[in-house]
């Protein structure tokens, strides 16, 4: 998940690359470096810690150079392990894992040569360095023809000091043309700019950036030629405002994505082919990873209800080793905010030979997913810089159940209206700021439990990853009634538990797991749209939602539990829009 930036052109690269290098810490944030060369010689900056360490860095002269902030699989945060990689006349920064690396760094070793680091990126640079016959782009051909993994690569070396060479497999890579000089990025934002002209390198392609010249080639060697990525300069400048945090500010972004992500699949053209996929749709099947598994498994509860159309939801990294079945007339949805989810695109490509139709859910709209999918839905969530998921979560339900509305009238069944949903979260994100008077019973707790049943379930698991993902709790969220086959026996006196009540048939029985968890002394914490609940004697705080049909009722019920996670991550002390050891954007098994 490590971010990688270069340029080469007439302005000096270092401030450049520590611009672009900002904008792609979201892609991790253990250590950065850059590498700047004058033509003659190649300098590397590179420190443990966020981009600011190497602000100093700015000053560096020279118009050419490569960066990276990593997010750290093999090996220790360490400045030994930080990137760039350099051996011999090569020097690289690189996205991605090598699979086989051990073996080949074991045949390297036994040739003699040294390595000054654990990562698996060292051997690449050995590889081209080993192949390097005066021409650069031949050179790491061969370098990569040995390679097993994924990897996006940026190289450069002083015999051909105004040439990077790139090459993509199975990480995101964007090169191309920007003001007076080339670049390649991991994500448009870090090189996006008026006029920019910018190309998305697909698996086994390369690409030369060569004084005014970008030329990329297929894995054959074949020069390609291919069409620019239409981009929103706005998406690629993400600015706080008045906000402390991102994720502050994403949170109150939710009704507006709402209202922009709700679709109208039966009566757009857009949607007309889509349309009559769902018409002939005898199964859906949904992968996804993280909080998008979670707004797939929302989904299923309302699809299921709605429709009466068997829902299968997977983990894609479970689904891809796994021999799926697949049935005739099953359509697939793959969920990612980033489209660049290593196993969610690894799924896909399995669901597809088995006969599936893919439809994409899926927030950028050049990557990779959306090339691979038969169709493509788009989420209208904006930029998401934090970390921690919360409006592309939202925007992920709105399309989900736009398409449960639509498939329930396709198989002529009534379902609620999305209408006003978004007036409705509006509202929901003022009431719950309520959950800041919350935050003493959670900031100190051993472990933190979330319940609810059915749909309200689902809104537990994600209000649970949330809090852990960026307050370093312990947490679980379950389902109500299996509090008692096991669970039951970690609350004691003190501890938190938020059970979520939001179907009103069903909303006794979660109670009777509240009375469970009371009678052992637990703080008993609420969301619900029930008034009447909120005054039970277990109630230790709650908020009172607005209400909305139950089976939609996770795009309200997930906000309160969202800004529980925020705030109790500041009283922390913690960073929640960069927690650690977590990206963004995850493009490694």
């Amino acid at each position: 998940m490590c971010g990688i930036v270069g340029y080469v052109g007439k302005r000096r690269a270092a401030p450049i690359l520590i611009d672009g290098l900002y904008e792609l810490e979201y892609r991790g944030y253990d250590s950065v470096g850059i590498a700047v060369s004058d033509g003659n010689t190649t300098k590397i900056i590179k420190k443990t810690g966020r981009v600011k360490e190497i602000e100093s860095a700015r000053e560096e002269t020279g118009y050419i150079g490569i960066g990276h902030t990593r997010w750290a699989t093999h090996g220790d945060v360490t400045v030994e392990n930080a990137h760039p990689h350099t051996y011999k006349n090569i020097t690289l920064v690189h996205n991605g894992i090598i699979e086989n690396a051990a073996k080949l760094r074991a045949e390297l070793m036994q040739r003699g040569e040294k390595f000054y680091s654990d990562t698996d990126s060292e051997v690449i640079a050995h590889l081209i360095a080993d192949e390097s016959c005066g021409d650069l782009l031949s050179a790491v051909m061969r370098g990569c023809g040995k390679l097993v993994g994924s990897y996006a690569l940026a190289v450069l070396t002083e015999e051909e000091p105004e040439t990077i060479v790139c090459a993509r497999m199975r990480s995101p890579l964007i090169v191309g043309k920007a003001k007076e000089g080339l670049v390649v990025a991991s994500d448009i934002p870090a090189v996006a700019e008026e006029g920019a002209e910018l190309y998305s390198l697909d698996d086994g392609e390369f690409s030369r950036l060569d004084g005014k010249t970008v030329t990329i080639y297929n894995a054959q060697g074949s020069e390609i030629h291919k069409e620019p990525i239409q981009f929103d300069l706005a998406e690629g400048r993400a600015e706080k405002g008045v906000y402390r945090h991102y994720m502050r500010k994403e949170i109150d972004e939710i009704p507006n994505v709402l209202s922009d992500s709700t679709l109208k699949i039966d009566c757009d053209s857009r949607f007309s082919d889509f349309y009559r996929v769902l018409c002939h749709a005898e199964y859906i099947q949904i992968v996804a990873c993280g909080t998008a598994y979670h707004s797939g498994l929302c989904a299923k509860a309302a699809i299921e209800r709605l429709c009466r159309v068997p829902v299968d939801v997977r983990i894609a990294s479970e689904y891809r080793y796994a021999d799926p079945i697949v049935p005739k007339g099953t359509l697939l949805f793959a969920i990612s905010q980033s489209g660049e989810t290593a196993d969610t695109l690894a799924a896909v490509r399995l669901a597809k030979r088995k006969g599936a139709c893919v439809a994409a859910i899926v927030n950028v709209k050049y990557s990779s997913l959306t090339r691979l999918a038969d169709h493509v839905l788009y989420t209208q969530a904006g930029r998401e810089v934090a970390v921690a998921a919360t409006k592309s979560f939202n925007a992920q339900l709105a399309v989900l159940y736009s398409v449960a509305v639509v498939l329930a009238e396709i198989r002529g069944k009534r379902a609620p209206t999305l209408n006003g949903l978004d007036k409705k979260a509006k509202r929901t994100i003022g009431i719950s700021e309520s959950v800041r008077s919350w935050v003493p019973y959670f900031v100190g707790a051993q472990s933190v439990y979330f319940i609810g049943r059915e749909a309200d379930m689902c809104t537990a698991l994600e209000g649970s990853l949330k809090l852990k993902e960026i307050s370093y709790l312990p947490s679980e969220g379950y389902a109500a009634g299996e509090l008692k086959h096991g669970t039951l026996a970690l609350i004691g006196p003190y501890t938190p538990v938020v059970a979520i009540i939001t179907r009103r048939d069903i909303a006794q029985k979660t109670m009777n797991a509240v009375h469970e968890a009371y009678s052992r002394g637990a703080k008993i914490f609420l969301v619900t749209c029930f008034e009447e609940f909120c005054e039970e004697k277990e109630i230790t705080a709650f908020v009172l939602i607005p209400k909305c049909p139950s089976e939609f009722s996770p795009i309200l019920s997930v906000i309160p539990l969202q800004l529980l996670a925020y705030y109790t991550s500041v009283a922390r002390g913690n960073d929640p829009d960069k927690p650690r050891n977590l990206a963004k954007s995850v493009t490694v098994e």
